[in-house]
């Protein structure tokens, strides 16, 4: 996906950090109605930071992500935040949070064993007594076919527009493919063309839960506004204070 590596330098023109507040601001929400005392945060999957620069605000936030060039990104605007080169499959950090959230950075996850390999990582840092968010774009039964666009500009002259192309998925299928045509403008003018491909993953309710379930969390769906996420979903995972015996 060329869109984290070599064009992530655009990434903060095609989707801008300031709107994400109202985004960010109901993750809070949903983060301290399940915990109150939430203080320490781990992001997976953070990408170019833009939940973060929001979150931080209440939150002492950890921010991991795969690539190494959207960490620098999210660095720029997030110097206060401990940033962390990983895989949301595979890391282990040795330490816990009162919360993780993992964002839209999941759907990264194409099949149920890297869904629940990235549960399973979420689970081992989440304290007892603390909670994990999981907010995939899409679960099977919201899933929506469209498009959108946008884009912005630069004060130094760099722009981007964007094309999103959201296709429906074959039958069955585990997977569905999301298209982006990408003008970049250049601070002398020039125009590049770019076509970026990203196979993502798409599973049902039941196959969310019985993966954060056997994972050992307790599960609560959350709604969320769709004027704001779309058919984003919310799942509100805690857990158990104690151990079972």
């Amino acid at each position: 996906m060329r869109m984290y590596g070599e064009l992530a330098e655009w990434f903060h023109l095609l989707t801008a950090p300031e709107e994400y507040a109202d985004e960010a601001a109901d993750y809070e929400r949903l983060l301290l109605e399940a915990l109150p005392g939430v203080r320490t945060l781990l992001e997976l999957g953070s990408g170019g930071g833009n939940n973060a620069l929001h979150l931080k605000q209440r939150f002492e936030c950890a921010l991991t992500d795969l690539s190494p060039e959207m960490l620098a990104l999210s660095e720029e605007i997030n110097p206060t935040c401990e940033h962390i080169a990983g895989d949301m499959r595979t890391l282990r950090l040795g330490r816990q949070f009162d919360a993780v959230f993992v964002h839209d950075a999941i759907a990264y996850m194409v099949s149920e064993a890297d869904v629940q390999a990235a549960i399973e990582t979420a689970y081992v840092h989440t304290r007892l007594g603390g909670v994990a968010l999981f907010t995939p774009d899409f679960i099977r039964e919201t899933f929506v076919a469209g498009s959108d666009h946008g884009g912005h500009d630069a004060i130094d002259g760099r722009g981007v527009r964007y094309l999103e192309w959201v296709h429906a998925p074959h039958a069955g299928a585990s997977t569905y493919v999301t298209d982006y045509a990408l003008l970049t403008r250049e601070r002398d003018g020039r125009v590049g063309v770019v076509h970026d491909r990203h196979v993502e993953g798409l599973f049902s309710r039941a196959t969310w839960l019985n993966l954060l379930t056997g994972a050992g969390f307790e599960v609560e769906e959350r709604p969320l506004d769709p004027v704001v996420h779309g058919e984003q979903v919310a799942f509100i995972c805690r857990r158990a204070a104690r151990s079972p015996s």
